[in-house]
């Protein structure tokens, strides 16, 4: 492995961009070349980045130009973790002027020392008995000091719907009406009174939460109670509790990502880390088996472009690692499933919060409109042809349109 190549793409500008990649190229590793004795250079050589490409994308009106960099790093300058990837590659960079850290490629080599999914795509559906349609997926909406038997209601509200997982809002940090345990206990209880009913069970997805010191025992704990998902906030607490999480074996249980925080890393143009990197090849390189990310349609509308690169990085197929499930959020109703279908596919995860707690009949009707949609699109009929034998989701579509 260690003479395997990192191949890493910035966005930069700069007169000229092939001695700017040069300088990143020496400056990210060994820090200095020509000045160097060369016995010096000779005992260096194998740690030495190297400039593997440049495109140019537009001439600025100052002279400069705009365009991709690329820079070859050797594995070896690298432990296998996400910390030490994004130091080595993006660290005191970062802080370089405008410069956006666009993609990362790693030989597989080195990916097969990430744990990547547990569970992929195929594990989830299995877990959840979902096959040949997107799942379908909804937020607890007003978690933050309700009473706990408020939220046991509206936890089997959403599941009486038909949904696949219910997940936590990813804010319920402050527990103390609802402890993190006791809901866990509480809403697999209720699940599996519902699948007594519906014939159909839903995973809960709860938001692991605490000091990160504490996190890994926290999900084993987790697991011992009966967890059948854990939600992570993986940017605020970093990549690498993922990893760990992903990593351990008694945790046995799929983990979904959630892009909080990572509105202060990609929006820019010109600074920060691209989404499908950010949100994309390292959330299923660390171990997601879900990740959520801005859909294109909502009031934090991702770029389409961008939403949909990011997806492909969750789903490509991959020699080392099993594929994450898409979750485009925010914004979501049941009539813009045909687009979320034709845009993300059967592998996604439809998810809503205010879609479903929204819909005029409550959240059981809000969930089994979206379960009509999903199965109309997937059947190749239209929404008003299916509202015609569903009253929920003719209510949805009366209300948000399609």
């Amino acid at each position: 492995m260690s003479d395997q190549r990192i191949l890493v793409t910035y966005l930069t500008q700069a007169k000229d961009l092939q001695k700017k990649a040069e300088g990143i190229a020496v400056g990210m590793t060994v820090g200095s070349w020509t000045d160097l004795p060369a016995a010096k250079q000779a005992e260096l050589q194998p740690y030495l980045g190297e400039a593997a490409g440049v495109t140019p994308l537009e001439t600025l009106p100052n002279g400069d130009t705009r365009g991709l960099v690329t820079v070859s790093y050797p594995t070896r300058n690298f432990t296998v973790d996400i910390p030490s990837l994004l130091t080595g590659v993006f660290g005191k960079l970062s802080m370089d002027g405008k410069i956006k850290l666009v993609d990362i490629q790693l030989p597989d080599s080195f990916a097969a020392g990430f744990p990547g999914p547990k569970y992929g795509i195929a594990g989830v559906r299995r877990l959840t008995g979902t096959h040949g349609r997107p799942l379908a997926m909804s937020i607890f909406k007003s978690c933050l000091g309700m009473p706990f038997d408020d939220l046991k209601t509206q936890f089997r509200a959403q599941a009486l719907g038909g949904l696949d997982l219910v997940k936590d809002d990813e804010i319920f940090f402050a527990d103390d009406k609802a402890p993190f345990y006791e809901r866990i206990k509480a809403f697999r209880h209720i699940s599996a009174e519902v699948a007594e009913e519906t014939g159909k069970q839903v995973l809960y997805a709860a938001n692991l939460t605490g000091p990160v010191t504490e996190l890994v025992e926290r999900a084993k704990r987790a697991v011992e109670a009966g967890a059948q998902c854990l939600l992570v906030n993986v940017l605020p607490f970093g990549f690498d509790i993922l990893h760990r999480l992903a990593a351990d074996p008694d945790i046995t249980v799929p983990l979904m990502a959630h892009p909080a925080l990572a509105g202060a890393f990609y929006p820019s143009p010109d600074y920060g880390i691209a989404t499908p990197l950010l949100l994309g090849r390292l959330m299923r390189l660390a171990g997601a088996d879900l990740v959520l990310f801005p859909s294109p349609y909502g009031n934090v509308a991702l770029d389409k472009t961008e939403a949909l690169q990011l997806a492909n990085n969750l789903t490509a197929a991959n020699a080392t690692l099993k594929p994450s499930f898409p979750v485009p959020s925010a914004g979501i109703h049941p009539g813009l499933v045909p687009q979320l279908f034709a845009d993300f596919g059967v592998d996604q995860v439809v998810n809503a919060g205010g879609g479903i707690h929204g819909h005029p009949g409550g959240a059981t009707e809000g969930a089994k409109a979206f379960v009509a949609a999903i199965d109309a699109v997937v059947a190749g009929r239209s929404l008003q042809e299916a509202a015609e034998q569903s009253p929920a989701l003719a209510a949805a579509l009366a209300k948000w349109g399609k």
